[in-house]
């Protein structure tokens, strides 16, 4: 049986919030397995993408089109398809749950409330259930945010291991350590 295809086509997109274009004239494409970083200043508009990547938001202007072993997918059904932080989906197998926590490195902290957690306890824990999630594409905003040195060699452990066969968009502030696996960079100031 083939890979399943998945890819993102937007043309000539843009965002326009009131009388301001937060971006505008943005062309590209996203397929299978590819990996693409959103770099940009605070308040650039690379939220903004990847909430139109998710569906969440709508452009402006352009197109916009999701497609699925030659099928396209209408932006409403998008979210099946795709996992942030705080959407669990089905995880990879074989893993259990003590396989999560070992590879979140919080076993010491496996009988604490989440409420309890430090924030890069929190980000981890984020971190770990988008990328083991069992989807298509994987949207991450800034994801070393709240991560000490020794949290990002885990991010690029956990990113090494389980993104390369993902379809994945990263938004960063420039920090080259979270889209290291990315192919493709696009700033999104460029199109503003």
């Amino acid at each position: 049986m083939e890979n399943p295809t998945f890819s993102i086509d937007i043309t000539d997109g843009g965002k326009k919030f009131f009388r301001n274009w937060i971006f505008k004239n943005l062309t590209f494409r996203i397929e299978a397995g590819n990996k693409l970083a959103v770099t940009g200043r605070n308040g650039s508009g690379k939220s903004t993408l990847l909430q139109v990547l998710c569906g969440y938001e709508s452009l402006s202007l352009g197109n916009i089109r999701y497609t699925k072993n030659g099928s396209e997918i209408a932006r409403e059904n998008i979210f099946s398809h795709i996992d942030f932080h705080f959407q669990f989906k089905n995880l990879r197998q074989p893993l259990s749950t003590d396989d999560i926590i070992k590879l979140m490195e919080l076993e010491s902290s496996k009988m604490k409330t989440f409420k309890y957690f430090s924030s890069g306890m929190k980000q981890r824990t984020k971190l770990a259930l988008a990328i083991i999630s069992d989807v298509d594409l994987i949207l991450l905003d800034e994801p070393l945010s709240n991560l000490d040195k020794q949290g990002e060699v885990w991010y690029r452990n956990l990113a090494e291991m389980y993104l390369a066969d993902k379809t994945v968009v990263v938004c960063s502030n420039q920090n080259e350590a979270e889209y290291f696996f990315c192919e493709k960079t696009i700033n999104i100031s460029d199109y503003q």
